[in-house]
């Protein structure tokens, strides 16, 4: 079929370069490198150093004349990447957007069917995928059940089972628990040594693939700042790296100070709740929880018990199957204690959700016009709103993309995008879904910087509550957050 390689395949790119035609400026520009048959490569640079636009090039699917403007060469297999789309398996960054199917067994054979492999050799290998990643589901169980964890193993295993010879990983372990990392990067592992291929994985956590890579390429200011092996290039370059975004171990990012004064008020609290989706299915059951004011929860727990849904049921965008949940009156003044019950505009400055996907609540032409949506719903004017617009961009290092369409960003500049878009309403209660996904060092720092303030109400605020459902351990240490755990789903 054309565009297959057998065994590992050559990348090679020579000052190639992309910009989307909404941008003025080049996503990625003078990018020169080549990668050898068999190699494994680990991808870093901050966020919106271009990596995941490189990925998408290598796998041939940035699009024609009309999505963007190309320059230089970027070649797989000695040809063209663009017409060697059957020999890159890619796992993107948003597990939502390669789900194809209905069910997850069509889901997973779905790339084997397109390479034309027999009927009798696809069902193997759908299982074999299934069972590398640790996704133990029944092969017809419908994909839109998954949780945003499931769908992620889901996408690698599709890639898996089309035994590429191009594997290109976009962040595949960001919204696993600690063992799902475990699990898929031994998958890989298990992958490359029955099938060799080449490897190309973009992750902002390093030390999870330092074991698998042969290599390290970094980009920064447009092409490759650094390129050796791992142990050189982050021991030669490791602090400059860091200062420009690089997570490298070792070298951890700030962290803010503890809570300013013991936690305040109940604004939430749930008792015996059950929480779920699919009516009749409850995901988790018997929680108990108190969202306190200057405190900050931590939701965790293993992949598909329940997290994401809990998160949407405080948010009074999921009713409760059971159990009993209420705001009190410091949060719900006057709106009434069902926070389902509230209006669009009563949930503006009360409680402010981020989702885990964030292209699902994405809704305006520029990045500043999405910052200006809740505000302009409050009717807030021109004179109260620029300021803080202004303030969110500069702290979110957005300023410089104000007038760039948001679809155009990357997956870290589009989490940073929503959640500034959800403080821009200043919400008493603020439920975050994985808030530091695609983060690099430096924003990181910023964003948890960001939340503690909020958290502790400085510069006059009032003191906010924050829920943020995480598998990033390190941001439930630095906010000093309590945790609660959710169990594995039923």
């Amino acid at each position: 079929m054309p565009g297959r390689t057998p065994g590992p395949a050559a990348v090679e790119a020579r000052g190639w370069g992309w910009r989307h035609a909404s941008r003025q400026a080049w996503a990625i520009r003078d990018a020169s490198f080549r990668i050898e048959p068999g190699e494994r490569v680990l991808l870093l640079g901050a966020s919106g150093s271009g990596k995941s636009t490189l990925l998408h090039g290598l796998a041939g699917v940035l699009g024609g004349d009309d999505e963007g403007e190309a320059e230089g060469e970027l070649r797989v297999g000695g040809r063209p990447a663009a017409s060697m789309r059957g020999a890159a398996g890619l796992v993107l960054q948003d597990p939502d957007a390669q789900v194809v199917l209905a069910r997850v067994g069509d889901d997973v054979a779905f790339g084997c069917e397109n390479l034309g492999v027999p009927r009798q050799r696809i069902w193997p290998r759908v299982r074999d995928a299934l069972d590398a990643v640790g996704l133990d589901v029944p092969l017809d169980r419908p994909t839109k059940a998954l949780s945003g964890g499931q769908k992620q193993r889901l996408a690698l295993a599709g890639a898996l089972a089309m035994q590429p010879g191009l594997l290109l990983l976009d962040e595949p372990t960001a919204n696993l628990d600690p063992a799902g990392v475990v699990e898929v990067r031994s998958a890989v592992e298990r992958l490359l040594e029955r099938h060799p291929a080449t490897l190309v994985v973009v992750e902002h956590r390093v030390e999870v693939w330092l074991p698998v890579v042969t290599r390290v390429v970094v980009l920064g200011g447009g092409g490759v700042v650094a390129d050796g092996a791992p142990d050189d290039v982050l021991g030669r370059e490791g602090r400059r790296l860091a200062s420009e975004g690089v997570w490298v171990p070792g070298i951890p990012p700030a962290v803010p100070g503890p809570p300013v004064a013991p936690p305040g008020a109940d604004l939430l609290t749930a008792r015996d709740l059950a929480v779920e989706r699919v009516k009749g299915r409850p995901v988790a059951s018997g929680i108990e929880v108190e969202v306190r004011e200057g405190a900050v929860l931590a939701v965790t727990g293993p992949n598909g018990a329940g997290k994401s849904t809990l998160g949407l049921t405080l948010a009074g965008l999921l009713p409760p199957d059971r159990g009993d949940l209420a705001a009190t009156d410091a949060l719900a003044g006057g709106a009434g204690p069902a926070p389902i019950r509230w209006t669009s505009r009563q949930l503006l400055t009360r409680i402010g959700t981020v989702f885990q996907d964030p292209e699902h609540q994405l809704l305006a032409r520029t990045v500043r016009d999405e910052l200006e949506v809740g505000p302009r719903a409050l009717g807030l004017d021109e004179r109260r709103m620029s300021p803080r617009v202004d303030e969110l961009l500069a702290r979110l290092r957005l300023d410089r993309l104000a007038a760039a369409n948001p679809f155009t960003l990357s997956g870290g500049e589009k989490r940073r995008l929503t959640v500034a878009a959800a403080l821009a309403t200043a919400p008493r209660v603020l439920v975050l879904d994985e808030p530091t996904f695609g983060q690099d060092a430096r924003t990181w720092a910023e964003l948890v910087d960001l939340l503690a303030r909020l958290r502790d109400g400085r510069a006059g605020d009032e003191r906010s509550a924050i829920v943020a459902i995480t598998h990033d351990l390190d941001v439930v240490r630095a906010l000093h957050a309590d945790v609660l755990e959710l169990g594995a789903a039923p």
